[in-house]
């Protein structure tokens, strides 16, 4: 049987508790400065960096958020009620909304990234910058692997 240090020291776990109180430090502070929660400014993140060339629908959020659809619904209502979004007819499939930013949310997507610089440095203080620049390289390898892993056939995820 695995002792608690055995435990602690498995990659899975560390990422993970890292991932919580990272994602934890960034909300209390985005809910303060931005008055958006991390859920939030997740979503206005990806509306705006998303690749598929059209905004996308609430269905392509949930996908990409790995987020229920129920819950993206819940999430875009309240934005577009506080004036975050505006949700219109897909071009590309009619039986969806497709999803864009209002101008103060692009305006808080700037600050959220000076909130998740703070997180960051906070997170890396006594990380020389090789170390950083280390570190970053490694966790991306990582994720290829998972990645890769995941898309590999007759995988059940």
């Amino acid at each position: 049987m695995k002792k608690p240090a055995e435990f602690q020291n498995r990659v899975g776990f560390i990422v993970n508790e890292v991932g919580r109180l990272y994602g934890r430090q960034f909300d209390q502070l985005s809910r303060v400065e931005l008055g958006l929660s991390r859920a939030q400014c997740r979503l206005i993140g990806q509306v705006k960096y998303n690749e598929s060339g059209h905004p996308p629908t609430q269905a392509e959020l949930a996908q990409h958020l790995d987020l229920t659809p129920m819950a993206v619904a819940t999430l875009v209502d309240r934005m577009e009620a506080a004036g975050w979004i505006t949700r219109r007819p897909s071009e590309t499939d009619r039986r969806a909304n497709a999803i864009e930013l209002q101008p103060r949310a692009e305006a808080a997507l700037e600050k959220a990234f000076a909130v998740s610089d703070r997180v960051q440095e906070a997170a890396l203080a006594g990380f020389s910058a090789a170390e950083r620049k280390q570190l970053v390289s490694m966790l991306q390898r990582v994720r290829a692997n998972l990645q890769g892993a995941a898309s590999e056939p007759g995988d059940a995820a």
